[in-house]
């Protein structure tokens, strides 16, 4: 059993045709944009056993035609009828349309939205959909112990124990687990929540002497790892209370590009 991903990049609005584009599925999206457009992508996942001659689980392209001829014209059809509507009415439709068109099984479907926000529906979880958006705050640290000595601090932490601290512009990403068939909680509530419980709390903050969780008589060391269970562990009650009660699922934290810490609860 393997599990397979395409992302299939579009442009709706403008003057989208019902057609199938014939074009390459390139980073520009197909069709290609025209006019006021809108640039989505959609992650689909499919499961199963490949062909034993050709290796295959399923040819791409027909995965990118079935999403062409069944996501998106559902989801043009919704920008011209209200713009406006919550895009998770649409997830339960979008994915029942493109299971019958793949000849394999359909797991999951994300919707990447903008480069930071995407819903994603999976089939095993037919009423929920997991709900993703990045947020950033810029925040200086120093990695140090208070029980170790001078020498065993420099050897393990090295320039990151430098006694006036050093910078990252962190990234977070949030995931919430959504009731579809509840109040719906929207990216917009989301934000709202993250700004007040997390940005305005670390962000251009020295996380030793300015914030109360890292301070240095606390003993917790302000460490990526350290920094994402604080930051779920923050936010998991003020999401809960959000409309349709969601449930916060995970929170990422990139220290670096290179570097990342991912907490479940």
């Amino acid at each position: 059993m393997v599990e397979l991903r395409r992302t299939v990049r579009a442009n709706l609005g403008g003057g989208f045709s019902e057609s199938l584009p014939s074009g390459p599925n390139g980073h520009g999206g197909q069709p290609a944009m025209s006019g006021l457009g809108t640039y989505y992508e959609f992650e689909i996942a499919c499961s199963g056993i490949p062909d034993e001659d050709t290796g295959y689980l399923v040819n791409i392209k027909q995965i990118d035609q079935a999403v062409r001829g069944t996501v998106l014209p559902r989801v043009h059809e919704q920008l011209l009828r209200d713009a406006s509507a919550e895009p998770t009415g649409l997830l339960f439709t979008l994915a029942e349309s493109l299971k019958p068109e793949l000849p394999t099984d359909l797991v999951s479907i994300r919707w990447n939205l903008s480069p930071t926000y995407s819903l994603e529906y999976r089939m095993a979880s037919p009423n929920s959909a997991l709900l993703r958006q990045r947020f950033e705050f810029a925040a200086a640290h120093r990695l140090n112990v208070s029980s170790l000595s001078d020498d065993q601090n420099r050897d393990i932490f090295g320039k990151c124990n430098n006694p006036s601290g050093h910078g990252h512009n962190y990234e977070l990403e949030v995931c919430c687990m959504i009731d579809l068939n509840a109040d719906p909680f929207t990216v917009a509530m989301l934000e709202s929540i993250v700004d007040r419980v997390v940005i305005q709390r670390f962000d251009h903050k020295h996380l030793n002497l300015d914030t109360e969780e890292f301070a240095n008589e606390s003993g917790l060391n302000p460490s990526v790892e350290n920094i994402a269970k604080v930051c779920f562990d923050l936010l998991s009650p003020a999401v809960a209370e959000g409309s349709g009660n969601p449930k916060l699922e995970h929170v990422t934290v990139w220290e670096t590009p290179k570097t990342s810490c991912t907490y479940h609860g």
